[in-house]
């Protein structure tokens, strides 16, 4: 892709902006525990960060017709007290500086639904993005493209005007589906038009370290 022709940067949350390994496990361990099912296997850990909340408790929950019970047990639990052991990836606020001062849109792609908002006030990101869209905001979450087309339709950007950095399989395919450029972050395996391990690698693609 032309680096010259991207006016905005889209990031995926959980595995790119943060950290999310250590607060994801233990949000999922404890509600499986309150049911006295076996924590997390890696397996289905890998999986589950990638879904949204619904499709996750789907997935943890086969068994279970109504899932009702679950879901007000998870109104009671939250997530906020998790946000804690999210971990912020170094350079994240430095890049997001960066990218103001060179003049592109600053945008989130998540698969999280109602906490993304607690999550970008923790950690003092509120006034770091032009666009935040979530899995609550749209119809299909990933892997379907709609949360990348609701902000090329915001901002009126073509695709390859976009760079979207993801870590999942799903953030790969959605970014396909919506033509734009893909970044896979600490994710070797993902087909990408760039592979980068840190915020710094970004700035380097872009010309603007």
């Amino acid at each position: 892709m032309d680096i010259l022709k991207i006016k905005a940067v889209v990031f995926d949350c959980d595995g790119v902006m943060f950290d999310t390994a250590v607060a994801n496990r233990k949000y999922y361990d404890e509600v499986l525990q309150s049911f006295d099912k076996p924590a997390l296997n890696d397996e289905q850990f890998i999986n589950i960060h990638m879904m949204t909340v619904n499709k996750a408790i789907g997935y943890l929950f086969p068994e279970m017709g109504d899932l009702s019970i679950v879901y007000d047990y998870l109104k009671n639990i939250g997530y906020h007290k998790f946000i804690q052991d999210m971990v912020m990836e170094k350079g994240l606020k430095e890049l997001l500086i960066k990218l103001k001062d060179n003049g592109y849109i600053r945008g989130i792609a998540t698969n999280r639904t109602n906490t993304m908002e607690r999550v970008l006030e923790d950690f003092h990101l509120e006034d770091y993005f032009e666009a935040v869209v979530t899995a609550a905001m749209v119809k299909k979450p990933k892997p379907d493209p709609e949360q990348l087309l609701l902000i090329m339709e915001r901002f009126e950007l073509k695709p390859d005007e976009i760079l979207f950095i993801g870590d999942s399989d799903y953030d790969r395919q959605a970014a396909a589906s919506a033509k734009v450029g893909f970044a896979a972050f600490k994710n070797s395996k993902l087909k990408a038009d760039f592979n980068v391990d840190s915020m710094d690698e970004i700035a380097r693609i872009l010309q603007i370290n």
